[in-house]
């Protein structure tokens, strides 16, 4: 279905380098086929296991890692990574806590001081920052994108009569311009980002009750999959989506659906 009367964009576009930590915005990314948006979920924090093998990674479930489905205090916290030095800065309350390199040994021991130290009563073990060259640590074993409807969220805000910031559900583009669940007509069909970017679209997204973490308080103030439950008869916001032609995507660039 062509969208073109609508004149959608993209409204945003984020990347979240830590698996269950803050996102960045970004003003501008490169997409490569069959890939995330770099740098995207590319490390994680294991949560007292040493499950992940570098030597022959595979996907593992998200409950090996902290994440904010059950470790909301993560919110807590405001990241930023350096893609040049690989640098990552932990800030709290806006000062910084805490630095390290990912890239590097030593500096991922530093860091999993810090998370030893702050997350002490969410472990079940010593934490191990993980991370390797062309893995994700998605909670989905393909390499996709996931699109947020703004749209949808809104109209999320009519049934539950509250304001929902959409980062809330950790999306990497956010789409204005579609009409409420519209995304969902894009399963198994292409999107078209800009003048050269194909997405296709993979599944809906089912919500986890991280969407239930307010970013700004930390607070779980919300039970987002139950609100789209009773409302919709469904838990599902958003899309995956899968890049099958690359290029140079930013803010503002239009979006087909075929």
């Amino acid at each position: 279905m062509s969208s073109k009367s609508n004149s959608p964009v993209v409204a945003g576009i984020y990347r979240f380098p830590v698996k269950g930590l803050s996102a960045e915005k970004l003003s501008e990314t490169n997409l490569e086929p069959s890939s995330t948006i770099p740098w995207d979920r590319a490390f994680a924090i294991e949560n007292g296991g040493r499950e992940f093998d570098p030597e022959n990674p595979r996907h593992l479930s998200k409950s090996k890692f902290l994440m904010l489905a059950k470790n909301e205090k993560l919110a807590n916290l405001e990241t930023r990574f350096d893609d040049d030095t690989g640098l990552l800065t932990v800030l709290r309350a806006g000062k910084p806590v805490a630095r390290g390199n990912l890239i590097e040994r030593i500096g991922r021991q530093m860091l999993e001081q810090f998370f030893a130290a702050f997350m002490e009563s969410d472990l079940r073990g010593p934490p191990r920052i993980v991370g390797i060259d062309d893995h994700s640590f998605s909670d989905v074993p393909e390499k996709c994108l996931s699109i947020i409807n703004l749209a949808s969220v809104r109209d999320l805000e009519r049934v539950t009569g509250r304001t929902i910031d959409p980062i809330r559900f950790r999306g990497n583009l956010l789409v204005e311009g579609l009409e409420p669940w519209q995304e969902f007509w894009s399963v198994g069909r292409d999107i078209r980002v800009g003048d050269m970017v194909t997405l296709h679209g993979l599944a809906r997204i089912t919500r986890c009750a991280a969407t239930n973490v307010n970013p700004d308080t930390a607070k779980r103030d919300m039970t987002i999959p139950l609100a789209l439950n009773d409302a919709f008869g469904h838990a599902d916001c958003g899309i995956y989506a899968e890049v099958i032609e690359g290029g140079k995507i930013r803010p503002g660039d239009a979006i087909v659906l075929d």
